[in-house]
């Protein structure tokens, strides 16, 4: 046993030797295993630390650009709004600020765009009333609701620049209600206030276009002078009259705007359905109605226009529409359709086995318009078109077809 543990002893004081032996042999040998280590431990190091510091864009994640304060923003986001998106990056929205499209809009594509302006100090005159605010809104009207004002169809809103800043105290613009006159109709037994800018009961009857039969009557006289809350009566004696009111349907006008996302859109000035009154004189016979005919129609309430701007910018993979030969015409009807399919996803999956842009079934079809299908959206869009053409005839019909059935 003693013997053994001195072979071992031995063996170990000759290995050391010759380890020594060795090393000053090889002069480089030292420096070069320190290096081999350090170079190990470094690798470790950044593959444990830099995919922390370096976070990577995930699969869902959308392009945004947001223009604010004067510069131009691009950030890569996974929220799912733009107010969640404007809260995460701490960019703070002011009384009166105007961002575009709204704050509830969902993030649902690349380049998507975020437009913010910033309000300016204004004054509102409403009569004797001077109120000030701050708004970025684009239209006198909007502007003027913005401050608590109840502004109806008829009354004149108006904009121009501030005169005097020193006297108004406002160095903005300065925002003019010019009221119309409230007065009360009575037609045939029934009344109803309405505004009006005429100066005359004459003027009036002209401007509500009120058609006076040889039987009517009109009180007070027609060269009588309107003042606010007076009453006007249009009388027919010896008939049976009754009197409905309805909507008239809310105008709307959009502006093409190439600073939004194409698909999205934003309201710059909310509109407002009118009303209006049928007069009706009823025939009877025996004290039962027979029938009725219209006598009268008046507007008691003007509709207010709603003012929309639709954004036109096509960057992304939106943009690739044109490319794929796509007519201009039908944007709208792809966008729909695309949107409800993938979500402008071209690696869109479904457990089915439909795939990409347009959710081809299966995806490898769309091999008919390219071997790149199952990577370019162009290739993708191309053979969406085809297929929409060629199964519906137009991609007006393949959208009238998916609206009724949530497929195509």
């Amino acid at each position: 046993m003693k013997q053994k543990f001195f072979s071992l002893k031995h063996r170990s004081k000759s290995a050391a030797k010759n380890k020594l032996r060795w090393l000053k042999e090889h002069p480089i040998a030292v420096p070069a295993v320190t290096f081999g280590v350090m170079f190990l431990l470094l690798g470790a190091g950044w593959l444990i630390f830099g995919r922390q510091a370096q976070p990577h864009l995930k699969r869902d994640s959308k392009v945004v650009i947001i223009s604010h304060d004067k510069v131009q923003q691009v950030v890569p986001t996974i929220e799912p709004t733009v107010g969640s998106l404007l809260a995460k990056l701490n960019i703070k929205i002011n009384k009166g600020d105007v961002v575009e499209p709204a704050v509830t809009t969902k993030i649902n594509q690349d380049d998507f765009r975020i437009n913010i302006y910033r309000a300016v100090p204004v004054l509102v005159v409403d009569g004797t009333s001077r109120n000030y605010t701050y708004s970025a809104a684009t239209t006198p009207r909007a502007i003027a609701a913005q401050t608590g004002n109840t502004v109806f169809p008829e009354d004149l809103v108006s904009t121009l620049p501030t005169q005097n800043f020193i006297l108004s105290g406002a160095i903005g613009e300065q925002v003019t209600i010019d009221r119309a006159t409230p007065v009360t109709l009575n037609l045939y037994n029934s009344s109803q206030t309405v505004r009006t800018r005429a100066k005359t009961v004459g003027d009036l009857v002209a401007e509500k276009k009120i058609q006076l039969g040889k039987e009517d009557q009109l009180m007070p006289l027609a060269d009588t002078p309107l003042t606010p809350g007076q009453q006007i009566y249009v009388i027919r004696n010896g008939v049976t009259t009754t009197t409905v009111t309805e909507d008239i349907a809310m105008p709307k006008q959009y502006i093409t705007d190439t600073t939004l996302a194409y698909g999205t859109s934003a309201v710059r000035q909310a509109g407002s359905p009118g009303k209006k009154t049928v007069t009706y004189q009823i025939n009877l016979r025996n004290g039962v109605e027979v029938g009725r005919t219209a006598i009268q129609t008046v507007v008691t309430q003007e509709p207010v226009t709603q003012i929309e701007v639709r954004g036109s910018s096509l960057s992304g993979i939106k943009g690739d529409m044109g490319l794929a030969g796509i007519a201009p015409g039908d944007y709208t009807y792809v966008d729909y359709i695309v949107s409800k399919e993938s979500n402008w996803n071209p690696n869109a999956q479904n457990a089915s086995g439909a795939y990409g842009l347009c959710q081809a079934l299966p995806g490898s079809k769309m091999a008919s318009a390219g071997s790149d299908w199952a990577t370019n959206p162009v290739t993708q869009l191309r053979w969406c078109n085809g297929y929409a053409v060629g199964k519906y005839g137009s991609w007006s019909a393949a959208y009238s077809f998916w609206v009724s059935h949530r497929w195509w």
